[in-house]
């Protein structure tokens, strides 16, 4: 397992899974983590999601918690916590108005266009998050069981974002989780935040690992894999909870 002097992981499905609350054995090894490195949580999620599935459950000292960087919306934004323990907000950079409107006039048609428009959800379909517009499918709130039932080889989210891609050539379109699109900013993704990242650690990429769920071509977190970044690929949050484990005694031996 390679070393490395910050390791960032991916949310959903990763240390979570799919908006869901952090195991308590999966909390458990992630603070045991921070107590020896910095760790990076980034996503295509809104800031509340890291909060409310992770930050909020884990029993943080201040040392720690000075060592935990968030990075909503694939490195869009970036948290850190100050002296008092509250987040503060490095930087954001936001989509125009226009540029949000437009795209979800655009994923809203095109999913209806499509056959792809779900009447009944879990919560709205699409969503402005400022730095990213987000289409679900089923809502933001739907079971895990129906979102691995809706699209489970991936084809209809693929459908959709091809449609949608070419009406929105000034944005970057994606893949985001089991069932949605996301749109950022061209360019933008999760290779972008590990970049600024990198840049506001002073750590270099090759001294980082990422850990994540979706690292085959495609995925969404595959662009940190294709920028060199070391990475180890993981299925749910047992396996990352092993590897965190694994992580920690490796540390460990090394300091003795």
């Amino acid at each position: 397992m390679p070393a490395a002097r910050l390791v960032a992981f991916d949310l959903d499905d990763t240390l979570t899974p799919s908006k869901s609350p952090i195991h308590p054995e999966m909390a458990d090894a992630l603070t045991a983590l921070l107590a020896v490195v910095p760790v990076c949580i980034i996503s295509g999620g809104q800031l509340e999601q890291f909060t409310t599935q992770v930050t909020e459950r884990l029993e943080l000292d201040d040392a720690a918690r000075s060592r935990l960087h968030l990075m909503p919306t694939c490195g869009t934004r970036y948290y850190r916590y100050d002296d008092g323990g509250d987040l503060q907000e490095i930087y954001a950079h936001d989509l125009a108005a226009a540029e949000r409107a437009e795209a979800l006039a655009v994923l809203q048609r095109e999913a209806r266009r499509l056959g792809l428009w779900e009447e009944q959800t879990w919560g709205p379909a699409l969503e402005d998050r400022g730095s990213q517009i987000t289409f679900s499918a089923l809502g933001q709130q739907a079971p895990l069981d129906a979102k691995r039932a809706w699209d489970p080889t991936g084809e209809k989210k693929e459908q959709l974002r091809a449609a949608v891609a070419p009406l929105l050539p000034e944005l970057e379109v994606r893949s985001g989780g089991s069932t949605s699109i996301d749109i950022t900013r061209q360019g933008v993704d999760k290779a972008y935040g590990m970049t600024r990242l990198a840049e506001h650690t002073g750590i270099d990429l090759a001294d980082m690992l990422f850990i994540g769920d979706r690292l085959d071509e495609g995925g969404n977190d595959y662009p940190v894999k294709a920028m060199g970044v070391p990475c180890i690929a993981v299925e749910g949050w047992e396996e990352t909870a092993r590897t965190v484990r694994t992580l920690v005694a490796e540390v460990a031996a090394a300091a003795r």
